[in-house]
C-alpha cells in the first residue's frame, strides 16, 4: 500500500484533503500523508492496509516522528470524543490539517456527516478573522479546536461580537501547550465552554479532556512519567521499528504508549499533566520545575505568555531562563518568581519578546527560543 501525498499550492484549501480521506476511511484508498504538502518526504513500508494516515509529530523539542494511524484508532478517538462532548456537530477548523489537532477536526467531521468551515491558512489568525469564519456555521451544535495561543489573542480586548461568537460553540477544545491560571480565569469569566485536552499524534490527538480519560482510554503513572493505553493508539512510526518498540510497549495484556510526560492520577481517576519530564531543571545541584516557574510568571499582571527552559551555565551547570510576552520589567519576573518558589527558581535570564515562535501546529518553537536565551546569555 503506497502512501498518497497531497501536494498544494501555498493557497491550499484544506477541505481538499476530505475526499481522499474519507475514502481512505472507508478502506478504498491508500492512506493520506497531509505533511507531505510541506514537502516533507515520507519513506517506509506501511504495516498493513489499515492505516489511514501518516502524521508527523510537532518537532518542538526534536526532529518530526512520523506517526500511523489506522482507521481504527481515528474512528475510536471520534466516537469517544463525541461521547465526552455528548453530541456531534459542525467544526470550525482553525489549525493545518498536517497537525493531529487539525487533522482530527476533519476526521470528526466526516464520520458526523457536517461539512466543517475552514480559517483560510494563508490569512494571519485574529479575532476579525475567527468571528467572520464562525458566522459561516449553519449548524446548531458547533465546536472548534484551539490553542492557547489563539484563544489569548481571541480575548485581548475582544468586541461584543467576538465574545458572543465564542459563547455560542458548545465546546472551545483547547490543548497543544499549558493553558495557564490567567488565561483559564479570563475564559470562565467569559463563560466560555473550554474543555481542556492532553494527548499528541501517537494517541490521535487529545485522549483525556478536562483530567478524564476518554471512553476505553487508560493512563497509568510509573515513576512520576505518565502513560496511555486504548483503541486511539498509534501503530508506531513509519520506518523506525526500533523507536516504535522503546514507545509502545505491551504489559499485562495491553499495548500502552510512554510519554514525555511527568504526571500523577488523582484518587479519583484525574489525570494531572504535570510538564515534560525534561522541564525538570537541575540549577545548582536543586530541582525546578519549568512548567510551574512558567504558570507563576503568567501570574504576573502584564503578562501574556512564558516559555521556561533551562540552558547550559558556566556558574549552575543548567541556569533558568524565561521568554516573556507582555509588559513587565526583568527584575519584577525574578523578584515575583523568586518570593513564590524561592531565589534558587528565579530566571537568571529574562528575555522579553513581541511574540513566542510557534510551531505550524501552534505549538512554542522551544528550540528557537532556546537559542534566543542563548544568545542573549552569552
Amino acid at each position: 500500500m503506497e502512501l498518497l501525498p497531497i501536494y498544494t499550492p501555498p493557497a491550499f484549501d484544506p477541505k481538499a484533503l476530505l475526499k481522499p480521506l474519507a475514502a481512505s476511511l472507508a478502506g478504498e484508498g491508500p492512506a493520506v500523508a497531509p505533511h507531505a504538502a510541506l514537502g516533507q518526504h515520507f519513506t517506509g513500508e506501511l504495516p498493513n492496509d489499515e492505516i489511514a494516515a501518516v502524521l508527523s509529530t510537532s518537532g518542538s523539542t526534536g526532529a518530526p516522528k512520523k506517526t500511523m494511524l489506522s482507521v481504527d484508532a481515528l474512528a475510536a478517538s471520534s466516537m469517544a470524543t463525541a461521547i465526552a462532548l455528548g453530541a456531534e456537530g459542525q467544526w470550525l477548523l482553525t489549525l493545518p490539517v498536517h497537525h493531529v489537532a487539525g487533522f482530527q477536526v476533519l476526521v470528526r467531521s466526516l464520520y458526523a456527516g457536517t461539512e466543517p468551515w475552514a480559517m483560510d491558512p494563508a490569512t494571519a489568525f485574529t479575532a476579525d478573522a475567527f468571528t467572520s469564519a464562525a458566522g459561516e456555521l449553519t449548524d446548531r451544535v458547533r465546536f472548534t479546536s484551539l490553542v492557547p495561543t489563539q484563544l489569548h489573542r481571541l480575548l485581548q480586548n475582544p468586541t461584543p461580537q467576538t465574545l458572543k461568537t465564542l459563547k455560542r460553540f458548545n465546546a472551545i477544545l483547547l490543548g497543544g501547550a499549558p493553558l495557564g491560571s490567567g488565561l483559564r480565569g479570563e475564559a470562565r469569566r467569559h463563560g466560555l465552554n473550554i474543555v481542556e485536552t492532553y494527548g499528541m499524534s501517537e494517541t490521535s490527538g487529545g485522549c483525556v479532556y478536562d483530567g478524564r480519560p476518554l471512553d476505553g482510554v487508560e493512563v497509568r503513572e510509573d515513576g512520576g512519567r505518565l502513560w496511555i493505553s486504548g483503541p486511539v493508539l498509534a501503530e508506531g512510526y513509519l520506518g523506525d521499528p526500533e523507536l516504535t518498540g522503546e514507545r509502545f510497549v505491551f504489559n499485562s495484556g495491553r499495548r500502552w504508549f510512554r510519554t514525555d510526560d511527568a504526571g500523577a492520577l488523582t484518587a479519583d481517576g484525574t489525570v494531572e499533566v504535570h510538564g515534560r519530564l525534561d522541564d525538570v531543571i537541575v540549577t545548582g545541584g536543586l530541582k525546578v520545575s519549568a512548567a510551574v516557574v512558567a504558570e507563576v510568571i503568567e501570574g504576573i499582571s502584564g503578562v501574556n505568555q512564558a516559555l521556561v527552559l533551562g540552558i547550559t551555565s558556566s556558574e549552575w551547570g543548567t541556569s533558568v531562563a524565561a521568554a516573556v510576552v507582555g509588559t513587565v520589567e526583568a527584575e519584577v519576573v525574578r523578584r515575583h518568581v523568586a518570593e513564590e518558589l524561592g531565589a534558587h527558581a528565579a530566571p537568571k535570564t529574562v528575555l522579553a519578546l513581541e511574540a513566542m515562535p510557534l510551531l505550524p501546529g501552534g505549538k512554542p518553537d522551544r528550540q528557537s527560543v532556546r537559542a534566543l536565551l542563548e544568545q542573549r546569555d552569552s
